[in-house]
């Protein structure tokens, strides 16, 4: 699923620059990519050991890859602060972690709070940006700002054009404010890249059925169903195809 591949992407994305991180780190991170339960084991006695917020940020990847959300969110968030007070840069990708990871929660008020941190803090830059700027139009869409949420995901496609989410959401919110043109041309986007993703494919065919496309519909449909079978994405294929009086797979 996108969703939780951006969620754990972003989770490893503040590591030191090479050469700097001492070599309890890498050991920790590869715990909490590899064996996760481990991993928290182990960030847990550095932290007691006075690892810092590299401890701190290795126990947030450890509960990511359990996606143990909360705990991920606070634990960036516990590293986001330390980073703060020893007026580390890298507090602003921490900050990120921990908005995506509250927005994995459901968590969309505290998610928006990180993000807020993350962007005024005037250190991301590139990919890092662009996806600070991605969840921080999540968290407005979910706050019922669909103009700011607008605002946020034409930033954030400019720095982080590779990312299919970023085109799905996109397409998904003109979708939305009724504006068509502009959701054919990002979900075609999203399709470029990420073809194989039924969240995709849903909404390249609730694009094609509110631009009365029916056969574009049932194709975008029917490709959810044979992508992820018994899903929930399938589930809303179905009910989807079922105006159109298809039977369902």
């Amino acid at each position: 699923m996108l969703f939780y591949f951006l969620s754990l992407q972003a989770a490893t994305a503040a590591a030191p620059q090479a050469g700097q991180e001492p070599p309890r780190f890498a050991a920790c991170m590869d715990l909490a990519t590899g064996d996760p339960s481990q991993g928290v084991t182990a960030a847990g006695q550095w932290r007691t050991d006075g690892g810092g917020m590299l401890a701190r940020q290795c126990l947030g990847v450890a509960y990511a890859n359990q996606k143990r959300w909360p705990s991920a969110a606070a634990a960036f968030e516990e590293a986001a602060r330390e980073a703060e007070t020893s007026r580390d840069a890298r507090a602003s990708n921490y900050w990120a972690q921990a908005g995506n990871a509250w927005l994995a929660a459901g968590e969309h008020v505290k998610a928006r709070a990180a993000l807020d941190a993350a962007l005024a803090s005037g250190h991301l830059a590139g990919l890092a940006l662009g996806e600070a700027r991605l969840d921080h139009a999540r968290a407005l869409v979910a706050a019922g700002d669909a103009d700011g949420a607008r605002a946020d995901l034409d930033r954030a496609l400019q720095d982080a054009a590779a990312d299919p989410l970023a085109w799905l959401l996109s397409a998904t919110l003109a979708r939305r404010q009724g504006d068509l043109p502009r959701a054919k041309t990002d979900i075609a986007e999203a399709l470029k890249r990420a073809a194989d993703d039924a969240q995709v494919q849903l909404e390249a065919g609730n694009i094609a059925a509110s631009a009365g496309d029916e056969a574009g519909a049932r194709a975008a449909w029917g490709q959810v169903l044979t992508l992820s079978p018994g899903s929930a994405t399938a589930d809303s294929a179905r009910k989807a195809l079922a105006q159109f009086g298809a039977s369902e797979r």
